[in-house]
């Protein structure tokens, strides 16, 4: 294994597309496909569920239930190469096997309309991970790009209570600058930021300001390098993989070396790096990191920092969430 990619929409480019893309087609309009993680050595990827924000409220969980089925009937298929990855030990299995992860992530809260019983559900399907918003409001709190840059709402904070209850990750990639410090300050939970670069080097209001960053050096959480060039660069037509590694230089000087990971967003964005345009470009990204770091702290970047974490904050073991003993927690 040489890659745990933290973040991809494959999903969700699935779901919407007006004809079927094969995940096991080299030839398939997808930026991360099965040869292409071959190719770079990829053995974990974490698989986000997102509904675009043009999708009916009403038809918002539905639209995240069919991207699930598309993970289990299109990627994971009959489990000969690729395994969900729901528990410490389904996690520990993989280099015994040699087989590849994927691990559930949901990418705005918007498709759980309110409801806990929706997470629940999304738990018993192999969910672990949330992150509250995409880039506007919705019920549990406001994106990064709402004007108004509110927090959590009364919701939120439930939501937030009962992922920490089933030992689920919080990811604040999107998710405002109020709803961030409210997440570190009020809540216990594990907190990444799963594609989010740097704002004292590219100031789009995505990334993350140096603050933001030492704090989840503080909490002992995980930041993923992206590659959307415009998170890159603030002239997204110079991104470059050498932009990237800008990045990484910047984490590392705050004192993030142990939160350093990537997270691609391939199939996220139309818009790519030169050289980085996909899955199998991976391998290009490692030699570069190669020729400026020693090996011990590039293998910590591309692999051991995620898998290290998810080891710690994945479940023990089981698809079922603990019991409820007292409602009125939650």
């Amino acid at each position: 294994m040489r890659w745990v990619d933290g973040h991809c929409d494959v999903l969700s480019k699935m779901w919407s597309a007006k004809s079927p893309l094969s995940f096991y087609r080299r030839d398939s309009n997808l930026d991360v496909t099965w040869p292409l993680m071959e190719q770079a050595e990829v053995g974990l990827q974490v698989f986000a569920l997102f509904v675009p924000p043009e999708v009916p409220g009403g038809a918002t969980w539905q639209a995240a239930l069919a991207q699930v089925d598309h993970f289990y009937e299109s990627v994971v298929g009959d489990g000969s190469r690729m395994v969900p990855i729901r528990s410490q030990r389904e996690l520990a299995a993989l280099e015994r096997t040699g087989k590849v992860g994927g691990l559930l992530s949901l990418e705005g809260a918007e498709a759980l309309q309110g409801d806990l019983v929706h997470l629940r559900l999304l738990y018993r399907l192999g969910l672990r991970q949330v992150g509250l918003t995409w880039n506007g409001a919705n019920e549990a709190a406001d994106g990064i790009e709402e004007e108004r840059g509110g927090g959590l709402t009364r919701f939120g904070r439930r939501l937030a209570a009962e992922m920490q209850r089933l030992s689920m990750i919080l990811d604040v990639s999107h998710l405002s600058v109020r709803g961030f410090w409210e997440v570190i300050e009020w809540t216990g939970l594990p907190v990444i930021a799963s594609h989010s670069n740097c704002r004292s080097l590219c100031s789009h209001v995505r990334n993350l300001d140096d603050r933001q960053i030492r704090a989840l050096i503080q909490r002992e959480g995980r930041m993923g390098i992206t590659f959307v060039p415009k998170f890159v660069t603030d002239d997204p037509d110079r991104a470059t993989v050498e932009g990237v590694l800008r990045h990484v230089e910047h984490v590392c000087s705050l004192g993030g070396e142990e939160i350093l990971t990537f997270g691609s967003d391939f199939d996220g964005t139309d818009r790519k790096i030169p050289g980085l345009e996909h899955t199998g470009h991976l391998d290009r990204l490692w030699e570069a990191l190669i020729k400026r770091y020693p090996e011990t702290l590039v293998k910590r970047w591309t692999t051991n920092n995620w898998l290290h974490f998810y080891s710690k904050h994945l479940p023990s073991g089981g698809g079922f969430p603990p019991r409820q003993t007292d409602d009125s927690g939650i």
